[in-house]
C-alpha cells in the first residue's frame, strides 16, 4: 500500500515515455530527465504519447514499486511541454489526475501554497458562549 503525506511530491515527466519501459529505464529517466533522486520517496509519473497509459515509479523504503494504468476510454490530461518549470503535483492533484480528471487549466488556476514561519502562531479566535 502506498501512503502519501503532504511532503510527498509527484513529479511528472513532460516527455512521452514508451510503456514497455520498466524499473531500470524509469529509474534512469527520473534521474536524467527529471533531475531527481528516485530513492527519495517521491512519486514519478510517466505518460505515453497517446496519453492513454501511465506508469508511476515509487520507492517505499524496501524496493521500487511500479504502478501502471491504462484508461478504457478517454485520455489523461495534457501536460504542457512548454511549461518552464518542473511539473509537480500534490497527492490530491495526482489522485484526480490518476482518475482521468482534466488539468488543462491547472497551471493557471492552482493557488500558491501559503507557508507560515515556524515560530509564528496562527491567530486564535475567541469563542463566546
Amino acid at each position: 500500500m502506498i501512503n502519501f503525506n503532504r511532503r510527498t511530491r509527484v513529479f511528472v515527466s513532460k516527455e512521452p515515455t514508451d510503456m514497455r519501459a520498466s524499473y531500470d529505464t524509469l529509474f534512469s529517466k527520473a534521474k536524467g530527465v527529471l533531475n531527481q533522486d528516485p530513492l527519495s520517496g517521491h512519486l514519478f509519473v510517466f505518460i505515453n504519447a497517446k496519453r492513454t497509459s501511465i506508469k508511476c515509479l515509487y520507492w517505499d523504503g524496501t524496493g521500487l514499486v511500479l504502478i501502471c494504468k491504462r484508461l478504457n476510454k478517454g485520455t489523461f490530461s495534457r501536460i504542457n511541454p512548454l511549461f518552464k518549470g518542473e511539473v509537480v503535483l500534490t497527492p490530491a492533484e495526482f489522485a484526480l489526475f490518476f482518475e482521468g480528471a482534466s488539468f488543462e487549466r491547472r497551471f493557471i488556476d492552482s493557488p500558491k501554497e501559503k507557508r507560515f514561519p515556524v515560530s509564528q502562531e496562527l491567530p486564535q479566535r475567541e469563542i463566546s458562549i
